[in-house]
């Protein structure tokens, strides 16, 4: 007995529409909202980055440009998954990174008399 090729049984993934609200999606016979308030990770990248989706297992999705991967039951039900990742603003990204060492001034000398 031989093993189907990789691949083959998962149905075909296609973003049909990005929106200033989130991603369509067509998982086989369903379609899908990801709105980015609850999958922000496609809220800054770009068209072709969403774009290149792919399907490698019926309930799993990847979004190898993003290093994003997602389970199709957290899209089709989100209620049965709270935990929803909680982007930084890029201004707090910035506050939480390292801290650079203040420089402090040269010691002054003491004045002669």
């Amino acid at each position: 007995m031989r093993s189907a090729p990789r691949g083959d049984g998962a149905s075909p993934v296609e973003v049909s529409g990005i929106s200033p609200h989130g991603i369509w999606l067509f998982l086989g016979d369903r379609e899908a909202f990801l709105p980015f308030a609850d999958f922000p990770w496609f809220r800054d990248a770009s068209v072709a980055d969403v774009l290149h989706v792919e399907r490698p297992q019926p309930h799993h999705l990847y979004w190898p440009n993003l290093d994003v991967d997602l389970a199709v039951e957290s899209i089709l039900n989100p209620e049965r998954f709270p935990l929803i990742s909680r982007e930084r603003p890029k201004r707090l990204q910035r506050a939480a990174g390292p801290q650079r060492a203040k420089s402090t001034p040269p010691p002054r000398r003491p004045r002669r008399r």
